[in-house]
């Protein structure tokens, strides 16, 4: 499978998953998140974490994990092929994927990235998702959080609340 189109860096978790991830080149990096409504901190962060190495895969949490995350009832605003896409047509993002948990801590067992990557608002040494990486040499980087711009201050924003 190459990877030629803006659908094409759309990939299922599946079995060609894999085939897929060894396409690209290395060090890889890895982040993860809902990115229900793309803003300027989700494209600054991602063009920072895309710095970190040669490819970068984003995995969003699937509509049924966002809803378990407990943003609102009517979150994600987006489904998740329609975020899938949206972050596919960035230039910094290689590829996307999802899961279905509320962490991606399988996943990364699977893709093992050379780097993970999470925003500031993150400790980066409690994850489970850092200790993991760290198991076969990887690093887990914090990259600065952009306050004031996240979808639940825009959402607030536009209700007004």
């Amino acid at each position: 499978m190459t990877i030629s189109s803006l659908f094409d860096k759309v990939v299922p978790c599946d079995n060609s998953l894999p085939e897929c991830i060894a396409m690209l080149p290395r060090p890889l990096v890895f982040t993860n998140g809902v990115f229900d409504v793309l803003h300027r901190g989700h494209v600054t962060y991602l063009y920072e974490a895309r710095k970190l190495g040669a490819s970068l895969v984003v995995a969003i949490n699937t509509d049924k994990s966002s809803r378990a995350l407990g943003k609102g009832p009517d979150r994600p605003l987006n489904q998740e092929q329609d975020r899938a896409l949206v972050l596919a047509g960035l230039g910094s993002v290689s590829l996307v994927t999802f899961f279905d948990e509320l962490t991606p801590v399988e996943l990364i067992k699977k893709i093992k990235p050379n780097v993970y990557v999470k925003g500031g608002d993150y400790q980066m040494d409690e994850l489970e998702e850092t200790r993991i990486i760290r198991s076969w040499g990887g690093a887990s980087v914090a990259i600065s959080f952009m306050d004031g711009y996240s979808t639940t201050s825009l959402l607030k924003r536009i209700r007004h609340e």
